[in-house]
């Protein structure tokens, strides 16, 4: 069970880090869309490996699929949520 509400949100800052790891798994499966995240995001991999239990770090994994409608789509879809929940979390993860 994914830790999403039914309207697609998430009570906690702890689900969001939930669905950004799940999510940041996804993108980091397939070579060429985990070297479109670095060099998207300019985040290099001593960042990434760092920054694995910062918020901002995993709201910038989450800001990357929201950029590019169909990894959102696909990502939502490989990790059993919806997109509006990935958008809410990072939304929470920004804060």
């Amino acid at each position: 069970m994914r830790p999403d509400q039914p309207n697609g949100k998430q009570d906690s800052v702890n689900d969001a880090m939930t669905l950004a790891l799940m999510a940041l798994g996804w993108t980091l499966a397939e070579e060429s869309r985990a070297d479109r995240l670095l060099a998207l995001t300019g985040i290099d991999v001593e960042t990434l490996r760092a920054g694995v239990g910062d918020p901002a770090i995993m709201a910038a994994i989450l800001a990357f699929l929201a950029n590019h409608e169909p990894d959102l789509i696909a990502c939502a879809q490989a990790i059993d949520t919806t997109p509006a929940a990935l958008i809410a979390a990072q939304e929470i993860l920004s804060r």
